[in-house]
């Protein structure tokens, strides 16, 4: 057994474990706790697994789509979580903290390994692949979900209204439109029930 790269892999496990302090800007359902980033990577990868069905087009590499999932949003671990609602200028900074924290955190790994992370999260974030599509299909379609089980907690509370909704989660299409017809019900009948506003 090589002891020093399973040395490098339980490092990389013990710093990673820090995602369960990064909290998000959604809430649990049934609860006004602020969900975690790692149990939203759990939450989306289960997503994934459960809905890979209704992806365009169909047969995917659904394993491949879970390990983008589990490992997205590592790199919070450094930048934390952005408002996926706020200004291009806050994205835009989110962005450079996140690539220099993916330069850390796969670099914790021996090779090939963590050039093979670095290599799926970096195609999460290109989403060009039918994979990294439906990966950000349902890393989107889990906060709509939750905002709606929650009465539309994070909405209010960040002051969101519809069509932001609709304008920054419409890319569901892309890869299930079948997803996003779901998720256009569930956001209408969030505006019906008063969940979430037309405007301001």
């Amino acid at each position: 057994m090589d002891a020093t790269r399973l040395e490098q892999q339980i490092d990389f496990l013990r710093e990673v474990d820090i995602l369960k302090q990064v909290q998000r800007k959604s809430f649990v359902s049934g609860s006004r706790r602020f969900e975690n980033s790692a149990e939203h990577s759990w939450h989306v990868a289960l997503m994934a697994l459960v809905l890979s069905e209704h992806a365009a087009p169909p047969g995917i590499d659904v394993g491949r789509v879970i390990k983008m999932l589990l490992v997205h949003d590592l790199v919070e671990i450094d930048a934390g979580d952005t408002l996926f609602y706020a200004e291009a200028e806050a994205h835009r900074l989110q962005k450079e903290r996140e690539l220099a924290a993916a330069e850390r955190l796969f670099g914790l790994l021996p090779m090939p390994e963590g050039r093979d992370l670095r290599a799926l999260w970096d195609e999460f974030e290109a989403r060009e692949s039918a994979e990294a599509k439906f990966a950000a299909a349902v890393d989107r379609l889990q906060p709509i979900l939750l905002n709606f089980m929650s009465e539309g907690a994070a909405w209010r509370r960040y002051a969101v209204t519809a069509p932001e909704v609709y304008a920054k989660n419409r890319h569901i299409a892309d890869a299930s439109p079948e997803l996003w017809a779901f998720a256009e019900q569930l956001i209408d009948e969030a505006v019906r029930r008063g969940y979430l506003k037309q405007q301001i």
